[in-house]
């Protein structure tokens, strides 16, 4: 039913060597305008501000993340329950599960009140796309791709492995993130993760043996989050965009000119379901606009986009490092006096735990523990450091950002 490529196509990887891809179904998808788009736009976006070497793209762990489903397909005990229609599903949705990123993720996903996950389901199933293009060749399979992304339930064992607290996407971005900003808590024994997988009644289970490595996997991921992604530079450098984004808004509110070009970014922004606008926007279009706001007559803008432009970052506190409190008063006060203040004070809460406890046994987010006598349990219930996890890993970090004008 799918055609195959007279010869295997492969990309260098320097986490897998080799990433092959067989079918011409998946190799139109990854030439498609969407997904090449990926490549424009940075996997770890701020986090490039701390760990200089972490200029990674979202093009490389959509690779990496299709590259880790088609591990499974060859590692995993039972996935040969799967028919050719299913795999192909769940090649696709591993390749395309990020294609509705913005650039710098987190602020674009804030200024415009959706997800990446909305966009990309709407990326998939919009007739003006490449990936919708090719997918509809096939009947029902963009339909089907865009279910696993959304969580429809209609093939819960696929959607357990493309987004689960054990999935193909953290399994390939925790080591594809580790290597490349040179830290080394996203270290992980991927290969002992997946021959330790078992489908039993349509549901994956891991078996006892390979516990430690899971154990090693969840604290590499709880490391990774408080050490690069919630890093406090890298969170103040997307805040800055943050404010700019506000202004921009502000101003286009006021019916105020703005000083660059932004017509497909307000159109995304008045209307989210705008895929065409959308798909033109990366990371080269928000640093060219932000390059012409450098020179802008409004004074707020004309600071902040100089600001990123030049690595000028909010200051911050950790509030856990009990910074004066008559200090912080006064600091606030100033941010509520200043007639600019919105754009020059945060105060952000960023939260993580190793993880997380399901009450609905049948969750797919709940891993389970095949024992050696055939019995089921719950990953907390069988191993003692996941349960003491579960309670005593929640961490929750209070930050405030500013500008440091505000506290002259």
């Amino acid at each position: 039913m799918f055609e195959r490529l007279p010869r295997t196509k492969v990309f260098r990887d320097p986490l897998y060597g080799y990433i092959e891809v067989d079918y011409k179904l998946i190799a139109d998808l990854i030439d498609s305008q969407e997904v090449q788009r990926l490549r424009r736009i940075r996997q770890l976006s701020g986090v490039s501000m701390v760990f200089q070497t972490a200029e990674h793209s979202r093009f490389t762990h959509a690779l990496g993340a299709y590259h880790m489903a088609n591990l499974v397909l060859a590692n995993v005990e039972g996935i040969e329950v799967l028919t050719e229609y299913e795999r192909i599903v769940f090649l696709c949705a591993a390749l395309l599960h990020d294609v509705g990123h913005g650039p710098y993720s987190h602020a674009f996903e804030t200024v415009l009140k959706t997800s990446h996950e909305a966009m990309t389901v709407k990326i998939i199933l919009s007739d003006v796309t490449d990936v919708n293009h090719i997918l509809s060749k096939y009947q029902g399979l963009a339909e089907d791709v865009a279910g696993i992304i959304a969580h429809s339930g209609k093939f819960p064992l696929l959607e357990a492995f493309v987004s689960s607290q054990l999935d193909v996407d953290r399994m390939d971005y925790l080591s594809r993130d580790a290597y490349f900003t040179g830290a080394t808590y996203g270290t992980i024994d991927m290969h002992r993760l997946l021959r330790s997988m078992k489908i039993v009644n349509g549901q994956v289970l891991c078996r006892a043996s390979g516990v430690n490595s899971i154990e090693s996997y969840l604290m590499s991921r709880y490391h990774m989050y408080f050490q690069v992604y919630y890093h406090p530079v890298a969170r103040s450098y997307e805040l800055v965009l943050e404010s700019i984004y506000e202004r921009i808004k502000d101003l286009v509110l006021a019916n105020v000119a703005i000083d660059a070009n932004i017509s497909a970014f307000l159109n995304v922004v008045k209307n989210s379901d705008d895929v065409q606008s959308y798909i033109e926007i990366d990371d080269a279009y928000v640093n060219g606009f932000i390059k012409q706001l450098c020179k802008s007559s409004d004074e707020v803008l004309n600071k902040l986009a100089n600001n990123f432009n030049n690595r000028r970052l909010f200051k911050y506190f950790d509030l856990a490092n009990g910074p004066d409190p008559n200090y912080l008063k006064a600091l606030k006060a100033k941010a509520k006096t200043n007639p600019y203040g919105k754009y020059y004070y945060y105060e952000i809460t960023v939260s993580a735990v190793a993880y997380l406890h399901f009450e609905t046994s049948n969750d797919i987010n709940s891993i389970k523990i095949l024992l050696p006598n055939g019995d089921i349990k719950d990953l907390e219930e069988y191993s003692n450091i996941v349960h003491s996890l579960v309670s005593s890993s929640y961490r929750k970090v209070e930050r405030i950002y500013y500008y440091e004008g505000l506290d002259e």
